[in-house]
């Protein structure tokens, strides 16, 4: 069975495979997706499966504070905001 790189989509042979976050890559690929920068497993953090090297991933959790808005995501509790807590139920008589 061929293994293929998340990053370039080509083949991955033994040598040259890396694994990390529940996918394959090739050494050269596994990359920060923030700088570009060249990553190993010790260096890397991960979320919502983009790869990340630590000082950009805390520099952008800093930036907003939060998972979310730093990542370039909508905050969670925005899609709160729409809900209604709960629906009046009907009197029992």
């Amino acid at each position: 069975m061929k293994e293929t790189c998340v990053g370039c989509q080509k083949t991955v042979y033994p040598m040259e495979r890396l694994f990390a976050n529940q996918q394959v890559f090739h050494i050269s690929c596994f990359r920060c997706s923030y700088c570009n920068s060249k990553l190993s497993l010790g260096t890397y953090a991960s979320l919502r499966g983009t790869i990340y090297c630590k000082p950009h991933f805390n520099q952008l959790f800093k930036s907003k504070g939060n998972y979310d808005e730093g990542f370039g995501h909508k905050q969670h509790k925005e899609l709160w905001a729409g809900k209604t807590e709960c629906e009046e139920s009907p009197e029992k008589t």
